[in-house]
């Protein structure tokens, strides 16, 4: 069962940071990781999602692929790029995987203008080895699934960051 943390920077550049940080520990195999989602909020309230991976963009690549196999096949290559590149966007689209969007878009309303939330779904983790790493970004804990006492354990260490930056 995968566990949800979403954690409040004060800029988009810092979240990155701490995704790449996450990245790094991946690496290293302290943690495994299912989505990694930067959200913003600009001045005018509007919620940008910054995913890893656009569904869209990756389901025309398939689909054009495979349409002008078909295509060949038929003898008409382009209609099956055309086809396929449409139908493949098309079911990228409607294709959500990890964290609901929904869902991120909701938890992002509460966000201040020019904050932004790290969402990570995280499968497997050495805990106190990757909260050593990312504590010392900072950041405000929005929302977990974890238990109770980790939850706290993560937000003292992100706390305790914050209050040395800002001292």
């Amino acid at each position: 069962m995968s566990d949800l943390i979403v954690i409040v920077y004060p800029t988009e550049a810092k979240a990155e940071e701490v995704r790449e940080r996450l990245f790094d520990l991946q690496k290293q195999y302290l943690i495994k990781i299912s989505d990694a989602v930067i959200a913003t909020k600009n001045e005018a309230g509007k919620i940008k999602l910054n995913q890893l991976l656009n569904t869209t963009v990756a389901g025309a690549v398939s689909g054009s692929f495979w349409g002008l196999l078909i295509g060949v096949l038929f003898l008409n290559p382009l209609l099956g790029v055309a086809v396929g590149t449409a139908s493949g966007a098309l079911g990228g689209a409607l294709s959500d995987f990890g964290i609901n969007d929904a869902f991120m878009k909701e938890l992002s309303g509460s966000l201040q203008p020019d904050n932004a939330a790290l969402f990570v779904l995280v499968q497997e983790m050495t805990a106190d080895k990757v909260l050593k790493e990312i504590s010392g970004f900072g950041g405000v804990v929005l929302k977990t699934s974890l238990d109770e006492t980790k939850e706290q354990v993560l937000r003292e260490a992100l706390q305790k960051a914050s209050a040395t930056a800002a001292s």
